[in-house]
């Protein structure tokens, strides 16, 4: 099937925002973001959970329980993500890169599945990784996931409302082409934000 035109700078900005994320994860090399190749080390367990002021959320045994202000663990196997329902606390809880990334892959995997699978995922059939190696590899899984279904997109269906039925967002509501965009800024500005993180816990000693 022929991309549609108008999806295709979204594609790239998608591909774009994927890879820059997985290289500041994994390394050994990052772009600076001038073409210029950075070393970066890989993401290590202690950084993927490393909770930089009191009060974080991030992904926790499920034996220990939820953390403050959080109620309930979601996710399936012996780990899960912190997690209120609405109303969220106020001012919003400082999330690690375990929950950031946790929170991106889980929101790839189920827009995929309620776009061109099943439409019967939850938050709590998401298996949360307990370690970063997982997690980075979770990732790339999810985001192939998710470029898989805007492929099986037509210009048709960039237009239709509900083509994506994911029920965690307004994507019943809206358009797909307008989920797409929404998708790419939670990748771009989640991104942004591990990578500001991984920048802290390396800076934490001096």
């Amino acid at each position: 099937m022929t991309t549609p035109p108008r999806l295709i700078p979204l594609l790239q900005q998608f591909d774009f925002a994927r890879k820059r994320l997985t290289d500041r994860m994994a390394g050994p090399l990052m772009d600076s973001g001038n073409g210029v190749d950075v070393e970066v080390g890989p993401l290590s367990d202690e950084e993927y959970r490393w909770e930089p002021v009191p009060g974080c959320w991030s992904v926790r045994r499920r034996a220990d329980g939820p953390g403050p202000g959080a109620t309930t663990l979601v996710g399936a196997g012996d780990w899960g993500r912190d997690f209120a329902p609405s109303p969220h606390p106020s001012p919003p809880p400082f999330t690690t890169i375990a929950w950031r990334l946790v929170h991106l892959s889980e929101m790839l995997a189920l827009r995929a599945e309620h776009t061109n699978g099943g439409h019967r995922l939850t938050r709590d059939d998401y298996r949360v990784a307990a370690d970063a190696a997982g997690a980075i590899t979770a990732f790339g899984s999810a985001a192939a996931a998710w470029r898989e279904a805007l492929l099986s997109a037509d210009d048709a269906a960039l237009d239709t409302v509900g083509y994506s039925r994911y029920p965690y967002g307004s994507d019943p509501e809206d358009r797909f082409i307008e989920t797409v965009w929404w998708v790419n800024q939670e990748l771009l500005h989640h991104g942004a934000e591990i990578a500001l993180i991984r920048d802290l816990y390396r800076a934490r000693q001096y």
